[in-house]
């Protein structure tokens, strides 16, 4: 049953991203580089306020970062992924060093759910270059927590704050 209901969010999801592309009237322009914000919830705040804590519930979600080339015939590079908390402060660089991607390739980051450090609030800071100009890689972060009794799942998009 779970199962079911996960494959009917998936369709429903690539069916609505479909739809977002079909309504496109023009092409996105080319690239050779861009600073992308991802946000990112390491919780969701839920319900109502306990008044012995004076907080709502929270219920804490993994989140999958997807990377994804998207142009047919280039390359690029991802050159930083920094991972920020609520109130703007780096945590951590997820990237050691740059890594290449190559045409409709895929890089991947993981924030487990045990890592509540970023907060309702956390945001990613992407930068990616090519050495010409090519399509953006579409980048998204697929939160979720899958239980027993319930299945919780969505995901962002990152959008462009600087390009070169």
């Amino acid at each position: 049953m779970r199962l079911r209901r996960l494959k009917a969010i998936l369709c429903a999801l690539t069916l609505a991203g479909a739809a977002k592309f079909a309504l496109a009237q023009e092409a996105p322009p080319l690239s050779t580089g861009q600073t992308l914000y991802l946000p990112i919830y390491s919780h969701l705040y839920h319900g109502e306020v306990n008044p012995k804590t004076g907080k709502p519930s929270e219920t804490l979600v993994s989140t999958h970062v997807s990377i994804r080339n998207i142009d047919m015939k280039a390359t690029l590079k991802i050159t930083s992924a920094r991972y920020y908390d609520t109130d703007g402060k780096l945590l951590r660089e997820y990237l050691p060093a740059p890594r290449t991607i190559p045409p409709l390739g895929t890089y991947e980051l993981f924030v487990p759910r045990s890592d509540s450090s970023g907060g309702s609030g956390a945001n990613f800071i992407i930068d990616w270059s090519a050495e010409r100009p090519i399509n953006a890689p579409l980048v998204e972060a697929l939160h979720a927590d899958i239980r027993e009794a319930r299945t919780l799942l969505f995901v962002t998009t990152g959008r462009p704050i600087q390009t070169r």
